[in-house]
């Protein structure tokens, strides 16, 4: 994909297109995760452990609505289209299957993601967003394992929800969300690695999501 359009004076579309843009990503957010978690809620009474990834996405929905406005944010539709729908995709999967490994497995698995997601989002805190953006470059905590800590957590989570729920469904759900993941991670980082701090930064951590991997 082709690096989103910058506005000459220093790389952000025009501040009405900017907070439409914003906007619409919060609401988009808020309206995705609701659908998700009413799905999701029906089943909790025979798996209760899929409400730890209940959690990780409504930690989404907190940090989008705080967040701060972004100083350069790609305006390529194919970036927004991939950001769209690598949010969407994850909760499209659904609660069945008989489990690969007894319960504790899969649930420590996704408690683990959980909580290694929620270390990045602390640190990023209002820096979060869908879109490829730059929000301010941080460094430090879990940012200095791998590039992209929150969505390491959310790998180790969906990993961990895909053995409690062995679909074929699930199974077709998350091979779509990692291509999704990969390209979002690579759009995101054209825009980022137009700031020299951010640059410099990828010459200290040299992995995006896996040490040795990726």
């Amino acid at each position: 994909m082709v690096a989103g359009k910058v506005s000459a004076a220093g790389g952000a579309p025009g501040g009405g297109l900017r907070l439409a843009m914003d906007l619409g990503e919060r609401a988009f957010s808020l309206m995705l995760f609701a659908g998700f978690a009413l799905r999701m809620s029906h089943a909790l009474v025979l798996r209760p452990w899929d409400g730890l990834i209940i959690v990780s996405e409504a930690l989404v929905v907190v940090f989008m609505l705080t967040r701060r406005m972004a100083k350069d944010v790609s305006t390529n539709p194919l970036d927004w289209l991939v950001a769209l729908l690598g949010t969407a995709a994850p909760m499209l999967v659904r609660p069945g299957g008989l489990p690969l490994t007894p319960p504790f497995i899969g649930m420590g698995l996704m408690l683990l993601g959980v909580l290694f997601s929620i270390w990045g989002k602390l640190i990023l805190r209002r820096g979060f967003g869908l879109a490829a953006a730059n929000r301010g470059v941080v460094r430090t905590g879990a940012y200095g394992l791998v590039r992209h800590p929150i969505y390491a957590g959310y790998i180790v989570i969906y990993i961990g929800f895909f053995v409690l729920n062995p679909t074929p469904w699930n199974a077709a759900v998350y091979l779509s969300v990692a291509t999704l993941l990969v390209l979002r991670i690579l759009a995101e980082e054209r825009v980022l690695a137009r700031d020299p701090a951010y640059a410099a930064f990828m010459t200290e951590v040299r992995y995006r999501v896996a040490p040795g991997l990726f």
